[in-house]
């Protein structure tokens, strides 16, 4: 359920898609809280299985993420897990026990037209933390396994403990990752001998060898308390600068020509100049202290 700073809970609003928090908020699975200033802290919540990936899990991951996605006044999201662990990866018991919510995870979006999801289900819960406009930052301890892992790619920043534990380990059950790493992989300046091994042999290394191999940002002893100080320092700057910083380098990155990065540079730029949030960013240099408003582009 969503709940406020203080633990008590409260209603959404109105931004957000009344269809998808209706079912997150059918389920304790994932747990969203929030302070004033917009942090928005997202819980993986169920401790007993590592926080394993469901049926259920997935969806309600990705209704989160929808809804989230649509919230003006989200300013950074805060990915972590509940108990031990981050995520362990897929929940194979249940996936055996019920095989067709398997099928249904692969689906394809019926619509492939402009503006539309282009991921399946078991992709969302990844690639959506990449398309929201706002940071995501993933807080990794314990286990951080195949689908867990893949969900923490899809955030801007990993920050991890020493003793966290990552595996690209779908190679254990005899299948391949699909979870949008194919995507997300390419951004993190990983070799691409060095996925392909860690891929093809599942083995498990530890939060600073995840450092070395560039799949995590930051090791840290304590990787709530890092996540939310950048937070604390992201959310003093303009909603609508940080949003297309985001949208600019996740383009950019591998995507595209000289000449079109240079042209998406100055297309996003007129986007910003002139704006209030612009000017209210400048006006903090001199000792003005104007408030945003809510992002205005994504």
């Amino acid at each position: 359920m969503f709940r406020n700073a203080t633990g008590l809970t409260r209603r959404l609003l109105s931004p957000l898609n009344s269809r998808c928090f209706a079912e997150s908020a059918k389920s304790s699975l994932v747990e969203v809280s929030s302070t004033p200033n917009g942090i928005y802290t997202v819980t993986l919540n169920n401790p007993k299985k590592h926080n394993a990936l469901s049926f259920e899990m997935f969806t309600s991951i990705s209704s989160t993420a929808q809804s989230l996605r649509s919230n003006s006044s989200v300013r950074c999201v805060i990915l972590n897990g509940a108990g031990k662990s981050f995520c362990s990866g897929l929940d194979v018991p249940s996936m055996v026990k019920n095989p067709s919510n398997g099928s249904k995870l692969l689906e394809r979006p019926f619509s492939q037209s402009p503006g539309t999801s282009i991921s399946n289900l078991a992709q969302d819960v990844g690639y959506l933390w990449r398309q929201c406009p706002f940071p995501v930052i993933a807080a990794i301890h314990g286990k951080c396994y195949g689908g867990g892992l893949q969900i923490a790619l899809g955030a801007d920043f990993r920050y991890a403990t020493p003793d966290s534990e990552f595996s690209i380990m779908e190679a254990k059950w005899g299948i391949i990752p699909d979870m949008s790493g194919s995507v997300t992989l390419r951004e993190v300046g990983v070799g691409l001998d060095l996925i392909k091994e860690l891929a093809m042999t599942a083995k498990i290394f530890k939060g600073r060898e995840a450092k070395e191999y560039g799949l995590v940002s930051r090791v840290v002893d304590d990787h709530m308390a890092e996540a939310m100080d950048v937070a604390e320092q992201i959310v003093k700057r303009s909603p609508d600068a940080v949003a297309l910083t985001k949208r600019l380098f996740n383009e950019t990155w591998n995507n595209m020509s000289e000449e079109e990065a240079l042209i998406l540079e100055t297309d996003l730029q007129k986007k910003l100049l002139p704006s209030w949030n612009q000017i209210a960013a400048s006006a903090k240099n001199f000792g003005m202290d104007l408030p945003y408003k809510g992002r205005t582009v994504g």
